[in-house]
């Protein structure tokens, strides 16, 4: 950190736990006061019955993903609407039938959010008789024209290659947008409720009558980077939040499960525009951390530029070698509200119920390898089914492609009930 912006020994470790997430992000592009195993409760409404064949298509255009005001009565993964889209390129769309999606599910605060994202269901096959794989995507950015389930629909979608081969294998897929994707975007980056983003997801598939899922099928939960940690949460929340779901297997690459030993080196450094973005989520998922009242005037036309314009690229090349003192007056991390917030996004204190599959290259130069590898250890500690794999002298974003086939073969076998062999 720089010398004049003098934190706490635990702030400045937890700066760098916002930074690390976002770094992650970067990979890919081109991802209460209460302890990270005290998972809010679910929102206590009434249920709703399942929508009937015709399910409400909502607005036309962008107005689609602005949530209803106020949100319907139902349970996190009922579909709010749904309308047909593309599965992405012309090759995928002769593979799947697809449809952008906005369903209920539950904030950093335990309270019901409206979330969007894409159901992909194969069209060679029954879809009664599909697995549904929850997939989380790597970072996209704060701007509302950044949403994967636009990219996907656009035939944009860097992780494309994953969607088709899963949709090749057979699988349904339930990719989540995460929060806060819409006019005036909101979206809440590298905070663990995106656990329960990609949990609804795989409800909202299966609740989805044009789909034709069922809601007995067996599920995974993968991503890789934000996507990693993505799947991971789901897979720390599952059994207390959705203990319905016939979770068969969780994958996770290039996790950043310690964001303080991942962000670290993100000061000065061109992936520094991650850090900023983490600042962001982490303000638009806890209200009392006032972001706004650190900045400068360079802060504020930041602020301003990721709500309107900043999308992983810009992530990436338009803030490279800054640091923090260029866009805040001083640190919020030298805030305990800030401190305490950030403490709760750490990954590992809960076990996994369902056999695990992480992977991290040991020369990754986003996410710090050995965060990993504690993360890993930690799991093994806990009683978790862990497959671990690592790979050498290959770089984070390399392994976002050069994973897939590991990653696909651990599907395969779990979807297929073959016992998981743990590594720990």
């Amino acid at each position: 950190m720089p010398k004049n912006i003098a934190l706490p020994r635990r702030g400045r470790a937890l700066l760098a736990p916002a930074a690390a997430a976002l770094a992650l992000v970067v990979a890919l592009g081109t991802a209460s006061a209460a302890p990270a195993n005290a998972a809010p409760a679910a929102p206590q409404a009434k249920p709703v019955a399942a929508a009937p064949a015709g399910t409400d298509p909502g607005p036309a255009g962008d107005a689609f993903y602005t949530p209803p005001s106020p949100l319907p009565a139902g349970k996190p993964g009922d579909v709010i609407r749904a309308r047909p889209a593309k599965a992405g390129p012309p090759a995928a769309r002769a593979l799947a039938d697809a449809w952008q999606v906005m369903y209920l599910s539950t904030n950093a605060l335990g309270k019901p959010v409206a979330v969007t994202g894409m159901v992909l269901v194969p069209k060679n096959g029954d879809p009664a008789k599909a697995p549904v794989v929850g997939f989380g995507p790597g970072t996209s950015g704060p701007a509302f024209r950044c949403a994967p389930s636009r990219f996907v629909d656009q035939g944009a979608f860097y992780e494309q290659s994953a969607i088709n081969e899963m949709l090749q294998a057979g699988y349904a897929v339930a990719e989540t947008d995460y929060e806060g994707y819409h006019e005036n975007p909101t979206t809440t980056y590298v905070v663990n409720s995106m656990g329960y983003d990609l949990i609804d997801a795989v409800r909202a598939a299966q609740r989805l009558p044009e789909a034709g899922l069922s809601p007995d099928a067996p599920v995974a939960f993968r991503g890789y980077s934000q996507g990693g940690a993505a799947a991971m949460w789901a897979g720390q929340k599952q059994p207390g939040y959705a203990p319905e779901l016939k979770l068969t297997g969780v994958v996770g690459g290039g996790v950043p499960s310690d964001l303080a030993a991942v962000g670290a080196p993100l000061e000065g450094a061109k992936p520094f525009g991650f850090l900023l973005y983490s600042m962001v989520g982490m303000d638009n998922a806890y209200p009392e951390l006032k972001l706004a009242s650190y900045a400068n005037d360079a802060g504020k036309a930041m602020l301003a530029d990721f709500q309107d314009n900043v999308c992983t690229l810009e992530l990436l090349l338009g803030y490279q070698g800054k640091t923090v003192p260029d866009y805040f007056t001083s640190s919020p991390y030298a805030n305990e509200d800030w401190l305490a917030r950030v403490a709760e996004n750490t990954l590992g204190a809960d076990p996994i119920k369902a056999p695990v599959f992480q992977y991290h290259s040991t020369a990754d130069e986003i996410v710090a390898f050995g965060q990993a590898k504690e993360l890993r250890d930690n799991y093994c500690r806990l009683g978790v089914q862990e497959t671990w794999k690592t790979w050498d002298k290959i770089s984070h974003i390399t392994l976002v492609y050069r994973g897939n086939q590991d990653a696909m073969a651990f599907l395969a076998d779990r979807f297929a009930g073959k016992p998981a062999t743990s590594n720990c």
